[in-house]
């Protein structure tokens, strides 16, 4: 998603870009990274263009500058629209992303798609994730032909940043208003508020949208802390293990590696892989079949 080609004649020359995001915070739906790149000759024009911190504006003004910045011929932008299942998958899978992470591999990711296009960008601008420095040096080490600005409240001191917050706001904004609720549960609505979890109308949304045993619907970040007063009423987890050697580390008794609600239990992460590498801790599931795990084909 994003401007379309042909790469305009300017694209050639040395370009600016912006990278901000929308939705880092919110219980629900996506998170948006966008870019805005342009011209370093065009700078000034585009100091003039009324671009500001998207949050700062009402929403009837970001979409009115949003359709400006794409009737625009003299800018491009882009948007990477990262799922609510992708965040969770991967802030909840074994060897464990945090947002950080995945808001660093999205804003490398804008700068590989721009560059692949033939964009000569030489400058970039971005809101800091994390430390200023470190995240400055990870991008420069990645891209040592480009000069990086990583600072605080970016997208309020350097327009092609306001520009890029417009973008990935406007996006999202977008992407909830049009989301299509894939579960066909009965009294299922869509009054959730503004998705951060502090909004008594997203946390109603919440309650009401629980399930016992589903969890919650594909819209809800299911690994955020604002979910778990809300695991005390689902249906507990066992996963069946068969009995494991007492010289492992358990209890001829215990039969089962209990996995509460999406936290891991207490069992340290080395013996786990030790058991599960010796075959002894595997489900009875795979071992009555006769299953191995390839590590090459």
């Amino acid at each position: 998603m994003g401007s379309e080609t042909p790469l305009p004649k300017w694209a050639s020359t040395p370009c600016i870009m912006g990278i901000d995001e929308a939705g880092r915070g919110p219980v629900l739906g996506p998170m948006v990274y966008g870019c805005l790149y342009c011209a370093r000759s065009y700078q000034k024009t585009l100091a003039t263009l009324n671009f500001a911190d998207s949050k700062t504006l009402k929403e009837e003004k970001r979409e009115e500058l949003f359709e400006n910045l794409k009737a625009d011929e003299s800018i491009g932008w882009s948007v990477d629209v990262i799922d609510p299942r992708e965040l969770s998958a991967k802030m909840l899978k074994k060897n464990k992303v945090n947002l950080n992470e995945i808001s660093h591999d999205s804003a490398i990711g804008l700068i590989n798609r721009v560059l692949n296009m033939g964009v000569l960008l030489t400058e970039v601008y971005l809101d800091t994730v994390g430390d200023a420095d470190k995240y400055r040096i990870k991008l420069s080490e990645r891209f040592p032909s480009i000069k990086f600005v990583v600072a605080k409240k970016a997208d309020s001191l350097y327009p092609v940043v306001s520009g890029a917050s417009i973008v990935a706001k406007v996006t999202r904004d977008r992407a909830l208003r049009e989301w299509v609720l894939e579960e066909t549960s009965e009294n299922m609505h869509r009054s959730f508020g503004s998705g951060y979890p502090g909004d008594p109308e997203t946390k109603a949304w919440l309650a009401h949208h629980k399930h016992s045993i589903f969890g919650f619907p594909t819209l809800v970040r299911f690994s955020w802390g604002t979910c778990t007063s809300y695991y005390k009423d689902m249906v507990e987890v066992l996963w069946e293990s068969d009995k494991v050697d007492e010289d492992v580390g358990y209890g001829s008794s215990q039969k089962q590696l209990k996995l509460s609600n999406v936290g891991f239990g207490k069992v340290a992460k080395r013996k786990i892989e030790e058991i599960e590498s010796s075959g002894k801790g595997r489900c009875k599931f795979f071992n009555s079949r006769k299953l191995e795990q390839l590590t090459h084909f």
